[in-house]
């Protein structure tokens, strides 16, 4: 059921008076703990006296023993010092020991009663006392209340509220207008493009209905331009690599003097099919834009998945081959698989780019095909960099980069392993990385098998 503003304000009246309560208790025992101090010293000297006379009637063999039942008895923990200072400690469970100062006992075994004052953070009394012809100083805490201060008290508590009460309800008013001014500031801050706004919902009234639409709104527009920007980034990452594999064979096919005719057909072959790659590249991005809202369609087919890495092979041969990398390919034959071929062309694409962008000339890497009874697991080794293991989990994440790639290769935007790790995913597959530091990297994508493997 929905509160009015005038039940609002009745609620928040009554929570004031219960403020109001609370801290004129807080006074109250301020203002009468000298009281309470007093009536607990006599009451404990009377128990004191009490226990000493009960020690001498029946002069226990164990005076800890009885002074552990005392304390049960009385209520009163009991501290015990010796003239040496040792000290015993007899309590009731689940409660200290005062602090009792050296001056006090000192006092107590001169004789002298001792009784605290304002200055000490307990209230206690001393007693000198003789146990087995010894003479002791008997420390005894105080643990009741006064009824009678009690009542004088809540006399006091009754006046205090009147006026705390008056004072409080001024200062609740702001509380009504406090949510209109966090939607103001909101509305600002939307104004000037920033949509990262959060506004505490905890009322259930038309403020608080108000508040949690705007929220709602908020997150939606947040929502959406975080996937303009993650899409403008995606296609900006995604079309780079097919477009140097493109501007490399284009560049080699000016100069075909040297080049074979059979050679140069291949050229342009794949030099169309990129093309036609990259036409389809903008639609997958929109696919995977959609992953986040659950709404990603996915289109399956059977295919040859050592043939597609075969072709990733050559295609980002004019990279790998200008820095003198060597690359090995272990692929058994005829490895069918069931899956979007796009979207898994981009897995390998950008795992192999990754290693030829991170691998020092004359370095190595090796992609290899295993399969096994209900899966085919895919691993490309590279001896480059390396990422260091504390870091495995990050470079998974958007935009997360190393920052640290060879010599002549562009800085990454860290979108790659993060849309790799989706693909993988949406293909009920996982991603595993392996490697370390400056000692090469290993990954391994797992994918089940096509059922007729």
């Amino acid at each position: 059921m929905i509160k009015t503003l005038y039940v609002r304000v009745i609620l928040t009246f009554l929570g004031i008076i219960l403020f109001s309560l609370t801290c004129s208790f807080v006074i109250g025992l301020h203002v009468f703990q000298s009281g309470f101090r007093q009536e607990g010293q006599r009451d404990m000297i009377a128990v004191g006296r009490e226990i000493m006379h009960r020690y001498e009637e029946a002069a226990p063999a164990d005076p800890d023993e009885f002074l552990s039942g005392m304390v049960i008895v009385s209520a009163h923990p009991i501290q015990l010092y010796g003239p040496s200072g040792e000290r015993a400690f007899y309590g009731l469970p689940d409660q200290p020991a005062a602090t009792i100062p050296s001056e006090a006992v000192r006092q107590v075994l001169l004789g002298q009663t001792y009784r605290s004052g304002a200055a000490d953070a307990d209230t206690f009394v001393g007693m000198p006392v003789t146990l087995n012809g010894e003479a002791r100083a008997m420390f005894l805490q105080y643990s009741a209340e006064n009824e009678q201060i009690v009542n004088r008290m809540m006399l006091f508590v009754l006046l205090l509220v009147l006026v705390l009460g008056s004072a409080c309800i001024v200062a609740a008013a702001r509380y009504v207008v406090e949510p209109i001014k966090a939607l103001t500031s909101a509305t600002r801050k939307m104004t000037r493009g920033d949509f990262d706004v959060e506004l505490a919902v905890n009322r259930t009234d038309e403020l608080g209905e108000l508040t949690q639409s705007y929220t709602e709104m908020a997150r939606g527009l947040k929502r959406l331009e975080q996937m303009r920007q993650d899409f403008v980034s995606d296609v900006s990452h995604e079309i780079q690599t097919p477009l140097t594999s493109i501007s490399g064979f284009a560049k080699a096919l000016r100069s075909p003097d040297w080049m074979a005719e059979e050679e140069r057909r291949d050229y342009v072959e794949i030099i169309i099919a990129e093309s036609e790659r990259l036409s389809r590249l903008s639609d997958n991005l929109l696919k995977l834009a959609s992953l986040d809202s659950e709404q990603h369609p996915f289109a399956a087919v059977e295919f040859r998945l050592d043939e597609q890495i075969r072709m990733i092979a050559v295609t980002c041969e004019p990279q790998w081959s200008a820095r003198s990398l060597e690359i090995e390919l272990e692929l058994p034959e005829a490895v069918l698989i069931v899956g979007d071929e796009d979207q898994l062309q981009q897995v390998w694409m950008n795992l192999i780019g990754n290693s030829i962008k991170f691998t020092p000339e004359g370095g190595r890497i090796a992609v290899r095909i295993d399969r096994r009874a209900a899966e085919i697991v895919v691993t490309v080794r590279d001896t480059g960099i390396g990422i260091a293991p504390e870091e495995f989990d990050a470079v998974f994440r958007r935009f997360y980069t190393l920052d640290k790639p060879q010599h002549g290769s562009p800085k990454g935007n860290g979108l790659g392993l993060a849309i790799v790790q989706k693909i993988v995913s949406l293909h009920q597959g996982r991603i595993e990385l392996g490697g370390a530091a400056e000692a090469g990297s290993t990954i391994v994508v797992t994918l089940p098998a096509c059922r007729n493997e």
